[in-house]
């Protein structure tokens, strides 16, 4: 089979053919009007850019285009003719599938032209919730959204990354807002501690709430190693998959195996890495691992046994200045709507928590001090010392 590779152009009005190919619009001006020169004319070209596209086809693909003799009309050659059947014979069959694409594309652009659509680009650790809250927004709809808010219509731009890429991108000004997660209550001095605390400062930083998930272990079905923590998973040498550095989820198996007092090198499997929950959820089916750590969400979106470990607050973090943009005022409105509220908590593993409200980090994670809080505490000691001695 010849490959040929034509580049088309879909338009805003195509007329009968739904896109179109610079090949076969220069065969189809010459067998309309019969020469060259009125195909360019016809084309708003000249003769010898006309005439040179012809040649340079005939050499890609072979083959004569177009045939002429003097005092009469140029014709397409068969094989041109065949060209412009089988072109006829693509736009018949392909027409349902390209009037479909021609809408998606003229529905997603139509946010550039929408003074009351927002995209908002979000780099964040791999999570279904937020899948699910880009989907809730789309078919919410600029005029649903305006029944509860002044805000317009936000389209999230997500891309999936590690926790601490997140992080990194926000601060880098390659995104407007951060996804990452954490212990429910981090401990202070912790490897999260360790991790996060460089990258977010209080004062430029704000949280705002999210959802609380729940992570554990990702097992075949009835869980047949009856695998319970991270010391089972040692003494079984049950087949481990994990997820990339940079990840949340790897920072989480970090602080679990501290706690044991376990090493990577006790864990069988600990160099094999998957992109997301989802792709570790696959891996535990299709056999090639007996467990791996993530959402209960994943777990159960492929019917696979799952044991709940830890409960995380999964936290979405912007730059203070950022919170006065329309985009991230609408995507608040969008959190702290009922609607999406209840489908959040009907998702497996998750509840929300702080949905939609802006919370201090220092509210949030324990990493940092108030000054007054320190002061308090010396208050403190020093009237439980003059009590003492009374």
């Amino acid at each position: 089979m010849h490959r040929l590779q034509l580049h088309y152009t879909l338009g805003r009005d195509t007329g009968p053919a739904l896109v179109r190919n610079r090949l076969i619009d220069l065969l189809q001006a010459v067998a309309t009007h019969g020469s060259i020169s009125a195909a360019a004319r016809a084309l708003g070209f000249s003769y010898r850019h006309v005439w040179g596209e012809l040649r340079r086809w005939e050499g890609e693909l072979g083959n004569d285009l177009v045939t002429w003799t003097k005092g009469q009309s140029a014709q397409l050659t068969p094989f041109g003719d065949k060209l412009m059947w089988a072109e006829r014979q693509a736009q018949v069959r392909l027409a349902p599938q390209i009037e479909a694409l021609r809408g998606d594309l003229e529905r997603a652009f139509a946010v550039a032209f929408d003074p009351n659509a927002h995209v908002l680009t979000l780099y964040a650790s791999h999570d279904n919730a937020l899948a699910a809250l880009r989907e809730h927004a789309l078919a919410l709809g600029p005029t649903q959204q305006a029944q509860h808010d002044n805000h317009g219509a936000v389209h999230l731009d997500i891309r999936f990354c590690g926790s601490l890429d997140a992080i990194r991108a926000l601060n880098e000004g390659r995104c407007t807002m951060a996804g990452f997660h954490t212990l429910q209550s981090p401990a202070p001095g912790s490897l999260s501690e360790r991790s996060y605390k460089p990258l977010l400062r209080p004062g430029q930083h704000k949280i705002i709430g999210f959802a609380q998930r729940t992570q554990g272990l990702i097992v075949a079905p009835g869980n047949p190693l009856a695998l319970g923590n991270m010391a089972d998973i040692a003494q079984t040498r049950a087949r481990y998959v994990n997820r990339a550095l940079g990840t949340g989820t790897r920072l989480l198996l970090a602080e679990l195996l501290e706690q044991a007092g376990l090493a990577p090198t006790d864990i069988d499997g600990f160099a094999r890495t998957e992109p997301s929950h989802a792709a570790v959820a696959h891996a535990v089916a299709d056999g090639s691992a007996d467990v791996g750590l993530g959402i209960e969400s994943a777990a159960r979106q492929l019917q696979l046994g799952f044991v709940p470990l830890v409960q995380e607050s999964y936290h979405l973090v912007c730059l203070k200045t950022a919170l006065d943009q329309p985009a991230t005022r609408a995507l608040l409105a969008v959190l702290a709507d009922p609607a999406w509220q209840h489908k959040l908590a009907q998702m497996p593993g998750y509840l929300p928590q702080h949905c939609g409200e802006i919370l201090s980090l220092r509210e949030v994670l324990p990493w940092w001090q108030f000054k007054g809080r320190r002061n308090e505490s010396r208050k403190t000691a020093h009237r439980s010392e003059a009590a003492g001695n009374s």
